[in-house]
């Protein structure tokens, strides 16, 4: 003898509701009081609904989330446009899944402890961390056991789901690809960031290594930020210590904003790009396109960060605590060819 599955109108029956608002509270189509949708949840989950709904995808369990973003990653400029970017989308994805987002800046002299107890106050039923990995903050959150996720971060520890891009390998790629043109020594300009940005330097030196090249011919120019002004001057430093280039042939930046600033310096020396040096960025921003010349990039699918974090937040909620390890997904990165690389000209 078979038992009937429960499905909506058992739901309904348990939690006292109408049907429809059952169907609003698990598909996110109208907007429910926190009340309501926790109760129907609740009574969906006991009877198996969930579970058995879960790998169809598509339950909203999620009504309300924090994001968490450090000072200084909301744009007042055009040098922020990454977080700029990743923010505009995570926007619109949570409006489309009738989401609430509740914006929380993390300022240098607040306290971790803040974070928390916005957190709880507001009632969030998941925490999104946008580019601040520090472990104390991390600790913090994953021990509320309220479901996280940190974005363009990386958590050695393993406490919280993550989405970052590929950047180890995706700066390999880069690399490889500058060599398969020709170039065999090769300048990586960078600055002392978090562990994401050290990831492409990693990845910039296993390049060099994989063609066998010598130490001597992947030089490493340390700015001072990540922003166009810091590249300038750091490339202007260089060039000043080396008018001739040594046989640099190509600037692989680990950002856009450096690869600007190090083209502005190369063309107040009087060289050009890509005749006499190329140079290639690091993360795809729009102003790329139509910068002169436009430059050749590493583009990273920034627009999907907010989507797979909400997801990955859905999975941790419906686990409920359950055993379930942090995951951590790296997207794919793609070369996008514009006009400031070319192949070397014979010396």
């Amino acid at each position: 003898m078979s038992t009937k599955k429960a499905g909506i109108r058992e739901i309904s029956e348990q939690a006292g509701v109408a049907m429809s608002t059952v169907s609003h509270a698990l598909n996110g189509t109208a907007t429910i009081s926190d009340q309501v949708r926790s109760r129907v949840l609740g009574v969906a989950r006991d009877l198996g609904y969930l579970d058995r709904r879960q790998a169809k995808g598509a339950i909203a369990t999620l009504g309300k989330v924090m994001i968490v973003v450090p000072e200084g990653a909301l744009p007042d400029n055009d040098v922020n446009l990454v977080s700029w970017t990743i923010l505009s989308a995570l926007s619109r994805d949570c409006e489309a899944r009738g989401l609430k987002l509740v914006p929380f800046s993390l300022h240098d002299d607040r306290p971790v402890a803040e974070v928390i107890s916005a957190a709880r106050s507001s009632g969030v039923d998941g925490i999104i961390l946008l580019n601040d990995d520090r472990n104390d903050l991390l600790e913090a959150i994953c021990a509320t056991g309220i479901p996280a996720v940190l974005i363009n971060g990386e958590d050695p520890n393993m406490h919280v789901d993550s989405v970052t891009p590929g950047n180890r390998f995706a700066a390999q790629k880069a690399v490889n690809w500058l060599i398969s043109l020709g170039h065999r020594r090769i300048m990586h300009l960078t600055w002392p960031g978090r562990k994401t940005v050290r990831r492409r330097l990693d990845g910039f030196k296993d390049a060099m290594a994989e063609h066998d090249l010598p130490e001597t011919a992947a030089v490493v120019v340390m700015a001072q930020g990540f922003e166009p002004h810091y590249g300038e001057a750091a490339v202007a430093e260089w060039l000043a210590r080396t008018p001739d280039l040594a046989g640099i042939s190509a600037i692989f930046s680990a950002a856009d904003n450096l690869a600007f600033g190090a083209i502005k310096a190369l063309k107040a020396a009087g060289i050009r790009v890509p005749e006499d040096i190329s140079v290639m960025g690091f993360d795809g921003v729009a102003l790329g396109e139509l910068h002169v010349p436009a430059l050749t990039t590493v583009s990273i699918p920034l627009e999907q960060f907010g989507r797979e974090a909400l997801s990955l937040l859905e999975q941790r909620a419906l686990a409920r605590g359950g055993r379930r390890a942090s995951h951590r997904l790296e997207l794919g990165c793609e070369i996008v060819e514009r006009a400031s690389v070319a192949a070397p000209k014979p010396r």
